[in-house]
């Protein structure tokens, strides 16, 4: 009995660390980041992975006033896959599965999705990342990209 109660106690020991490491290739995002050319107050800040989840909010200042939100999470599933999950304004959640990562970007697609279809986040150093939405609007090709420096938190 007791080499059963071993092997139960080290499987709930190995499932944190599995979800932890799902979540390192973009444990980068942790802290908190600065909107280059935005009035100061404007942040996107990401808690450190936890528990298969980065929890991450974002706010947009103008002349001293709130004039948009996010809630945001990236978290792995059962298996270990990443999803960003989006909630601008704190709409209904728009979850976009991981298409692709290397240790600077990490690419989150849902193609059902109407705008942005597309959500990327790449390190340009190690205090500088640039967030960018894409996809079709309207027929076209869009992109919008979001500069940022890492800042201290509020």
């Amino acid at each position: 009995m007791k080499p059963l109660i071993a092997l139960l106690l080290s499987a709930g020991c190995i499932a944190p660390q599995a979800q932890a490491d799902a979540l390192a290739p973009v444990a980068w995002l942790a802290g908190c980041w600065s909107p280059e050319g935005r009035e100061a107050g404007s942040v996107e800040q990401w808690m450190t992975p936890a528990g298969g989840l980065m929890l991450g909010m974002a706010r947009t200042l103008k002349n001293g006033r709130v004039v948009e939100f996010e809630f945001m999470q990236i978290r792995s599933d059962a298996d270990g896959r990443l999803s960003f999950v989006a909630q601008p304004q704190g709409r209904p959640p728009t979850t976009f599965p991981l298409l692709r990562h290397s240790e600077t970007e990490a690419v989150f697609e849902n193609p059902a999705h109407d705008f942005p279809q597309r959500v990327l986040y790449r390190r340009e150093a190690a205090d500088r990342l640039v967030a960018r939405i894409e996809g079709n609007r309207n027929g076209k090709e869009r992109g919008i990209d979001f500069p940022m420096q890492r800042s201290a938190c509020p």
